[in-house]
């Protein structure tokens, strides 16, 4: 089928001057004297650049076909030109979707290498390259014009004054992540200023990084902030896409974050300098994997109008089809050379220029998917494991996608952390009081070496967290037996039916005084769980204060009080507050809670003493018998100061405090007897999660471990 436009848009101004351009780099590039305009499309018949005079025109002031082309990418440079041009594409060649070919130049299409976007993407039936409503369905060919509902590229201006910024760079081993939402954050919070409420200028003000310095965290990793789309399927419900993880400009700052749209890219870079001053890191999570042009039944925006079978990967059988691994309608064709160029150039954008510390893949099997099947050493691995910039900063995976074998927990290669779901699930298991958990639980204490020890790598290797943005928060996991999502408008079938959680009592809130402490108890113990767990801890924004989504465990749609932090901090909050930094603390401050490498279980060389002993409640080590007793729910460890591996900046060892952990996850108190320890001294309570605060000297051989509580204490050695 025939990919012309209906008509062309007649020239409202004098044309400007064009000459051939360079084939890099891609995108549109200001060099001080013009801009030079390079997009790649092997399938393409014809490319024409739109200029355009302001973001709602539904007409191109002027259009140019680009008539150069080198090694499939169209190029032309434009010396009239300057920052702040508004552009966009209309790519001419075969309409045939039963050989997988979208195109139809009456789309006007987003850059992929756009470094600023006018607005945000609001779908409307001229968007889809298809006829909504044709019985044919996307065989049908729409001759509507997108103009004047697709934002805008706009040519960016590169000059920032970074100064003396600096990128923080802690060990993996000293890294403390806090997972938040760059507007979710800072929407309700009193002491921001109005103006900046939602926005990058308000992550980056005086009482957030106060609280996030006084809780102790090192790193913030901000849920996504590149370009995204709302999902076709939220138009009919008046919801948004909050988190946006349907991505559909990767070098692009969202402008729903900005404080002045138009300014997003200064602010961006003001927030990470910010932030940076104040000694912490930015973490991006990134959505590579997909984008927000959905199934073959979705809108035609960016990638699916400028070379469908390029970009995406199409069932071969039938390549009308998309193949899905990321349960979203399309998966992003990561071992195509081009396509695996493009993100590459944009990880390296936001390290190089926007300068952000290291990124979480969402979704990240899917970037290993091939022609023969997924492999983990594939073309995207391989080159960022090769990369110069990348290979520094910290690599995330959320390690599972749903295509076949996609659940690759432990199978990344070296330089990467991983989400360790495992870990999440074992914690919450225990501490709801589930049988049989102990051995699998100092696993996970002890940095899962069984997962991660294999290739090679350290304790980073483990992100451990018990609460991330997708599922219950920490209050709903102790508050809610089951999920509450009627909001999102799909029936409550949406989200996870198995959360691992129990509401002690009554669903949700209730007037229990008894209900009631026994949540801010379970609260504490996960907390401290995961502040004393070897790996790397990461906190859900909101958790070390009580938030509360009512129960959803999926408020992807939930742009509203539903999601945002609230700050408005019950008694009860700001205990939990002080519990979760003098915890953040106690990792901070010892190094034997924070090993670089796995624990071997035996005896250290020039030590008489193990680095790791597992201790039952009478005080002697485990047996054997008592690992396999499924009845057990009390654990004892016991970790020696010398067993510390860390080392100062010169490479001097640095020793640690020798600290005992004790967690009961039974229903009954247990009479636990404190290991004999060589040499003179007493044991100091450092946290008691059912009496928080407390920090008593422990004069008595045993203690009384209640139901359902942590202890950490520490050995202090008297002359």
């Amino acid at each position: 089928m025939s990919s012309e436009p209906a008509k062309r848009p007649p020239a409202a101004r004098s044309a400007p001057r064009v000459w051939p351009g360079r084939p890099a780099p891609l995108g549109a590039t200001w060099d001080g004297e013009g801009v030079n305009f390079a997009l790649f499309s092997r399938d393409a018949t014809g490319v024409d650049l739109c200029l355009f005079d302001d973001a709602s025109d539904g007409t191109e002031a002027y259009w140019v076909r680009m008539t150069e082309r080198t090694d499939f990418v169209w190029h032309a440079f434009l010396p009239d030109v300057r920052p702040g041009q508004l552009y966009g594409y209309r790519v001419h060649g075969p309409y045939a979707p039963s050989e997988g070919h979208r195109f139809n130049p009456n789309k006007l299409l987003i850059d992929p290498y756009a470094l600023e976007i006018t607005g945000p993407v609001h779908l409307h039936p001229e968007n889809f390259g298809y006829v909504l409503g044709d019985p044919q369905k996307d065989l049908s060919f729409s001759t509507a014009d997108s103009a004047a509902h697709t934002p805008k590229c706009a040519v960016a201006d590169p000059a920032f004054s970074w100064g003396d910024d600096r990128r923080p760079r802690p060990r993996w081993n000293r890294t403390v992540i806090y997972e938040c939402h760059v507007k979710g954050m800072t929407a309700r919070h009193p002491a921001v200023p109005p103006e900046h409420r939602g926005t990058y200028l308000g992550l980056a003000s005086e009482p957030v990084i106060d609280h996030l310095l006084e809780l102790g965290v090192t790193a913030v990793e901000l849920m996504p902030v590149q370009q995204a789309a709302s999902g076709a399927h939220l138009a009919s419900t008046g919801l948004t896409e909050y988190w946006g993880y349907n991505t559909i400009a990767f070098f692009a700052p969202d402008i729903g974050f900005a404080a002045v749209p138009g300014r997003q890219v200064h602010e961006f870079k003001t927030m990470v300098k910010a932030l940076h001053r104040a000694g912490l890191e930015v973490i991006l999570d990134v959505v590579y994997n997909h984008t927000g042009e959905g199934s073959e039944l979705g809108p035609t925006l960016s990638l699916r109008g400028i070379d469908n079978v390029s970009y995406y990967w199409l069932n071969p059988a039938d390549p009308r089809h998309c193949l899905d691994f990321t349960g979203t309608g399309n998966t992003v064709k990561a071992s195509e050379p081009r396509v695996n160029q493009m993100i590459m150039d944009s990880l390296r954008y936001w390290v190089e220029v926007m300068h952000v510390d290291g990124f979480r893949f969402d979704l990240a099997p899917a970037l290993g998917r091939t022609e023969h099947g997924l492999d983990m050493r594939g073309p995207f691995f391989q080159a960022v494991g090769q990369d110069p910039v990348l290979s520094t900063v910290k690599l995330i995976a959320e390690p599972w996608d749903i295509g076949p074998y996609g659940y690759q927990l432990g199978g990344f290669p070296t330089g990467w952390a991983e989400w360790n779901g495992k870990y999440r699930d074992c914690v919450r298991r225990f501490w709801r009081g589930d049988p049989g958990q102990v051995p699998e639980l100092a696993s996970r204490l002890a940095g899962s070496s069984d997962i991660f020890a294999a290739s090679g790598r350290g304790t980073y290797a483990s992100v451990n967290f018990v609460t991330s943005h997708d599922g219950f928060t920490l209050a709903d996991l102790v508050s809610y037996d089951h999920k509450h999502n009627e909001a999102n408008c799909e029936e409550n079938r949406d989200g996870a039916e198995e959360n691992y959680s129990r509401n002690w009592g009554a669903e949700g809130p209730t007037e229990s005084a008894w209900t009631n402490r026994m949540r801010d108890r379970m609260k504490r113990n996960l907390l401290a769980t995961l502040m004393v767990s070897q790996g790397v801890p990461m906190l859900l924004a909101g958790d070390e204060i009580g938030r509360t989504q009512g129960g959803n465990n999926n408020a992807y749609c939930q742009d509203n009080e539903t999601s945002w932090v609230n700050w408005d901090l019950s008694p009860e909050d700001r205990q939990l507050y002080h519990f979760t930094a003098q915890a953040i603390e106690r990792f901070r401050a010892n190094p034997v809670l924070r090993r670089r490498r796995f624990f071997t279980g035996s005896t250290r060389p020039r030590a008489r003493t193990k680095d790791l002993s597992w201790i039952r409640p009478d005080g002697q080590e485990m047996t054997l018998a008592d690992w396999a007793d499924e009845r057990n729910q009390v654990l004892g460890m016991l970790l020696r100061g010398e067993g510390a591996d860390d080392v100062d900046e010169r490479g001097r060892p640095v020793f640690g405090e020798t600290v005992l952990l004790l967690l009961n996850g039974g229903p009954r108190t247990r009479y636990f007897v404190l290991p004999k320890m060589k040499g003179q001294g007493i044991w100091q309570e450092l946290l008691n999660t059912a009496h928080p605060g407390q920090t008593r000297l422990v004069k008595t051989p045993a203690i009384n471990l209640l139901s359902f509580s942590l202890f950490l204490l520490r050995f202090a050695e008297q002359p």
